[in-house]
């Protein structure tokens, strides 16, 4: 580490292996989410008819909010995965599970592109559905705390959440790929053939993606703290009796901090452009455009928001982010209900610059709140966690709640319920900039 920090000063270069380190954190992150996001996206176009076309017929609505259950059922097998590729992560390496952890997600991603749909095989195609749904859950509860500890332990101390926003950004980078996708193909099909073929076009395109994803993850070194600790041998020979002996309260800290931001962002990933084009009766392409331009400000200003916190501090950052969201939760909801396309843009772009603050900090801080022998099993576990209770079903309690009040407002009180718990779990936290990662 100490090697690249006076060529980075002396020269204004960032040294080689630092490059190949981001790119191949933002690289395989994106792909990975780009799978997550293409199903999200799905679910809210045309999974309830396919998949589960008896409750459609007898109960639109209620088939909708099934299909996106679909989305939270992956959720909960994420602490699953983050539990093994924790484990396996603390004792082999960061690396090894990144690369299997993409290979996962894309095949499991692929295959259902050839799913057979419920009026070819019955029931059977909901239940194979739900199992590669369960597949993709574990591979992301393993993935992104692999991708944030290569990216915050390669990093300069005082560029760490610089560094850490680069698996961040994955996030937003694989929505634009995700609903750009989506757009260009219901641009060139008529709304019959996306229903009967067009939709496997996106989920079948992760074969390519993930074979670049494979060469970039394979050419990154492993984390020079890693390789740190397996000379020092302080590995632990169970990582994870250790953590909950001695960082519990860190784990459920990191779990309460991510429930706003992962609560806001599966709304803007897979309800909002659901609820403009089923409800507000808008033009989907043309949804899908405008969503696909929003999502350029969450990857701005998550970037932004790693740099901030490097200057202001993780906590500082996270609340000034947490505070904004709150605040913006139910005014954008007015925007949207406008019907006009440029107001639900701006109403979903503004609502970015809280999720970027809240979610560009949040590598280097996990990383920074744990100790090295169990820090991939704290970071994995807390962001499983804080998943189930943030994202996993917001899409669908944002439904019912449309459903039971036809107030949209009302799922606004739910962000902005969501985010201020968040903002009170960091407040809690001890500024963490700048502490020693070998510790």
């Amino acid at each position: 580490m100490t090697s690249t920090i006076p060529e980075t000063q002396a020269t204004g270069r960032m040294p080689a292996e630092e490059r190949k380190v981001l790119a191949g954190t933002l690289v395989g992150t994106s792909i990975e989410w780009y799978d997550f996001f293409i199903y999200a996206q799905a679910a809210g176009l045309v999974l309830a008819p396919l998949f589960l076309a008896p409750v459609a017929e007898a109960s639109p609505g209620l088939a909708q909010v099934l299909a996106f259950a679909t989305i939270g059922i992956s959720f909960l097998f994420r602490p699953l995965g983050a539990i093994v590729a924790g484990y396996l992560g603390d004792r082999m390496g960061r690396k090894k599970m990144l690369v299997f952890t993409l290979i996962l997600m894309g095949l499991s991603t692929a295959l259902i592109g050839l799913l057979p749909t419920y009026a070819a095989i019955g029931i059977a195609a909901p239940i194979l559905l739900i199992l590669l749904r369960i597949l993709q859950g574990f591979s992301a509860g393993g993935e992104w705390g692999g991708a944030a500890l290569m990216a915050v332990e390669h990093a300069p101390t005082a560029r760490r959440g610089f560094f850490g926003a680069f698996p961040q950004i994955g996030v937003p980078v694989g929505m634009i790929l995700a609903t750009s996708t989506l757009f260009v193909i219901t641009s060139l099909l008529t709304p019959d053939q996306f229903l009967a073929w067009g939709w496997r076009i996106p989920f079948l395109l992760s074969i390519v993606l993930i074979g670049v994803g494979y060469v970039i993850r394979r050419a990154v070194e492993e984390s020079p703290i890693f390789q740190d600790l397996q000379r020092r041998k302080k590995e632990s020979a169970a990582p994870l009796r250790q953590l909950f002996r001695h960082n519990t309260k860190s784990v459920i800290l990191t779990a309460v901090i991510f429930i706003g931001n992962n609560a806001a962002g599966y709304l803007l990933i897979a309800f909002f452009a659901t609820y403009a084009v089923t409800v507000l009766g808008m033009d989907r392409p043309t949804v899908l455009l405008a969503t696909t331009l929003a999502s350029f400000g969450w990857l701005v200003f998550t970037l932004w928001g790693g740099r901030v916190s490097d200057r202001l501090g993780r906590v500082r950052t996270f609340q000034i982010g947490y505070a904004f969201l709150a605040l913006w939760a139910v005014p954008m909801w007015f925007l949207i209900d406008t019907g006009n396309i440029v107001w639900y843009f701006v109403a979903l772009f503004v609502m970015t610059f809280g999720l970027g603050l809240s979610y560009g900090p949040q590598a280097s801080l996990y990383a920074e709140m744990f100790p090295a022998n169990v820090r991939y099993s704290g970071v994995s576990i807390g962001y499983a966690l804080g998943a189930i209770l943030g994202g996993a079903f917001a899409p669908m309690i944002a439904e019912a709640l449309m459903g039971s009040t036809g107030q949209s407002w009302t799922i606004g009180v739910y962000i902005a319920v969501a985010a201020l718990i968040s903002l009170a779990g960091v407040s809690l936290v001890k500024e963490t900039k700048g502490v020693d990662l070998h510790a």
